[in-house]
């Protein structure tokens, strides 16, 4: 028989808590959201408008089911939800983007239906897009939940926080490290291994910029390390593999390891 002050100490913590939407759910949410946005994730084609339409219906149940379990009211969830679903247009084009990018950018990929069906990095930022959306919506908890489906996935780990441009590429992509505060621009790549982190983890440092900013038009290759909220990597540059970058660098620089600015 389990101790009953450990049983009164579980009751409790059941009592101060309100429910959550199970793993299920998201995961389901998740995956409707693809399977309508792409038909390389889904099981059948879908051939017309009506179809169509009764997809986006899924989502939007799926989603206010989903945030009517956090114990949001109904007016707020109904409005949560029909924002999310406006966003959901930006979210595909960025995503077209996104894969086109990735396409251009890697010779073995034979067409852009092949990235979208399996990149683990296409995967992983289209979690990442699908979260962030929500994000800016201020959920609470959901979003993290959802990039970390990708991270368990892919070995991707992209904070819902982050600002990232799009035509954004991850290749290969096992590891890398996107903090909260990383602001990214438009067409930059990673490949794996990279981590773009904060110097300090500092509870206290939550609520400032502590992850670097990456310009547009950046390349960073596999193994390299940038840190800190004040670090920013100038337009057009290229930072070789295994650096590790603690300072801006300016645009058009080429940093390779050892450590040289070219």
């Amino acid at each position: 028989m389990l101790n009953r002050s450990f049983l009164e100490s579980v009751l409790q913590t059941h009592q101060g808590s309100h429910a959550c939407a199970t793993l299920a759910d998201i995961e389901r949410f998740v995956s409707t959201i693809l399977h309508t946005l792409f038909p390389e994730h889904a099981s059948s084609r879908i051939q017309h408008i009506a179809e169509i339409e009764e997809a986006f219906l899924s989502i939007e149940n799926q989603c206010r089911h989903i945030l009517k379990c956090q114990s949001l009211n109904n007016n707020t969830c109904s409005d949560t939800t029909f924002s999310f679903m406006q966003k959901l247009e930006n979210v595909y084009v960025e995503l077209l983007a996104d894969a086109q990018a990735m396409y251009e950018g890697d010779p073995a990929a034979t067409s852009i239906s092949e990235v979208i069906r399996s990149y683990p990095g296409f995967y992983a930022i289209a979690l990442y897009r699908i979260a962030h959306a929500l994000h800016t919506l201020q959920v609470e908890g959901l979003p993290r939940v959802i990039t970390e489906l990708g991270h368990r996935e892919t070995g991707i780990d992209i904070h819902p926080a982050a600002q990232i441009g799009h035509a954004f590429c991850i290749d290969h992509g096992t590891g890398v490290v996107i903090g909260a505060t990383t602001v990214i621009g438009k067409s930059v790549k990673l490949y794996q291994g990279v981590t773009l982190g904060a110097l300090s983890v500092r509870k206290s440092e939550a609520h400032i910029k502590r992850h670097p900013t990456l310009e547009d038009n950046v390349v960073i290759y596999a193994g390299a390390t940038i840190l800190g909220g004040n670090t920013i990597i100038g337009a057009h540059s290229i930072i070789g593999g295994n650096t590790w970058i603690t300072e801006s660098v300016p645009p058009h620089s080429k940093i390779y390891y050892p450590q040289k600015l070219l």
